[in-house]
């Protein structure tokens, strides 16, 4: 079975969250939505929801008008193909070239891959610079702009919200932690600061790793999960800190699956 974790660029206008998650059917897992980073993150399996997100999002939004703490390069901005137990990392990577294909020809809009050939963040970096679309315009689409489509490994994105208002303070720390296995960002959100991270690696540094290894250089207001995780991964962390860390069973992939 593989997943697919679409990221996109609204996370502020309901209604058209609505509409979008809607046009995934019954493969939609979760939704997650912020309004500060103006993004939602729909956690899909197979194959044909992304795709109907991806048209959704492309008819409804336009980047033009976004603004939001998050990075993006598109209204449709990271769609990755995540091979869960009974699929293999060749199927992601088939899953990943066929829809980057597929939106290139019936949407028009350039994609960058990435996994093995290069990372998300230097598609961030170098898009329509200093690395070409693998598929489709060489120059953004005027409302959707591009679409970074990768196959990977689980991660765990996750957000540690600090008790006191200090954007530079937030930036020193994720440098600080910043990891093989750890991917960081400071950012302001509204009139707070948090630490955006994703967990490349959730088996080698979890939640509570991170956390803890933030708590000891700043005060943590509160944590956030975005989406899902495996039940293994919430296996390996204390139960007694479920709650702090914002995990449970609840939120675990195995137990939205169909």
């Amino acid at each position: 079975m593989l997943e697919c974790v679409v990221n996109i660029s609204e996370g502020r206008d309901q209604g058209a969250i609505d509409a979008i998650a809607r046009s995934a059917g019954p493969e939609l897992l979760d939704v997650h939505t912020d309004a500060d980073h103006h993004r939602s993150v729909l956690t899909v399996i197979g194959e044909a929801a992304p795709r109907a997100i991806a048209r959704a999002a492309v008819d409804r939004l336009d980047l033009r008008d976004h603004q939001g703490a998050h990075p993006r390069i598109g209204v449709v901005d990271v769609v990755p193909f995540v091979a869960l137990d009974g699929s293999t990392p060749d199927e992601a990577r088939a899953a990943r070239d066929d829809f980057s294909r597929w939106t290139a020809a019936e949407l028009g809009v350039p994609c960058f891959r990435y996994g093995s050939e290069r990372t998300l963040p230097e598609i961030r970096r170098g898009a329509f610079t200093t690395i070409t679309p693998d598929d489709g315009p060489l120059a953004p689409h005027p409302t959707a702009g591009a679409i970074a489509v990768g196959a990977r490994p689980v991660l765990l994105a996750y957000n540690v919200w600090l008790a006191e208002p200090d954007l530079d303070q937030a930036k020193r720390i994720a440098a600080a932690i910043r990891s093989p296995s750890v991917r960081a960002l400071g950012l302001r959100v509204g009139d707070r600061v948090q630490v955006s991270m994703n967990l490349i690696e959730p088996d080698v540094t979890g939640p509570s790793a991170v956390v803890d290894a933030i708590a000891e250089l700043a005060p943590v207001e509160r944590c956030e999960l975005v989406g899902l995780l495996p039940r293994r991964i919430l296996d390996r962390e204390d139960e007694a800190r479920w709650d702090e860390l914002d995990l449970g069973p609840n939120r675990t992939i195995e137990s939205r699956l169909p």
